[in-house]
């Protein structure tokens, strides 16, 4: 069996992909998001693709472990504890699974993302 190579192609997420954050989690705006899925693991604990958003804040609880790779715009997280980071492309940086707070997107953002959840 011959395996390929996949490519990382932001142009696959498309607007009419993106669709409103839940409103009980927004904190501001109207944010909508919305990813397309490059690869997931047979298994269905990997998972990698394009994600994007609007300006907004919203509540964000991780239940997995996720590298990301901002190619376009500016976020801002705090954490539940009060601390603040903020990441602007081009930066990579990681959210460990168990991580809450805010997540803003103080400009429109592109991301890649790989994603690890482990299987109960």
């Amino acid at each position: 069996m011959s395996i390929t190579i996949i490519p990382a192609d932001a142009t696959r997420l498309l607007k009419k992909d993106y669709t409103p954050v839940d409103p009980s989690r927004v904190v501001s705006s109207t944010p909508e998001h919305g990813f397309h899925i490059h690869h997931s693991s047979a298994d269905g604990t990997f998972s990698s693709g394009v994600y994007g958003c609007t300006i907004g804040a919203w509540r964000v609880r991780y239940s997995e472990e996720e590298f990301c790779t901002m190619i376009e715009g500016h976020a801002r997280l705090t954490n539940k504890d009060g601390s603040v980071q903020e990441f602007k492309a081009p930066c990579s940086f990681i959210i460990p699974a168990g991580y809450e707070g805010i997540w803003e997107a103080i400009t429109p953002i592109k991301k890649f993302f790989a994603i690890y959840e482990k299987q109960s």
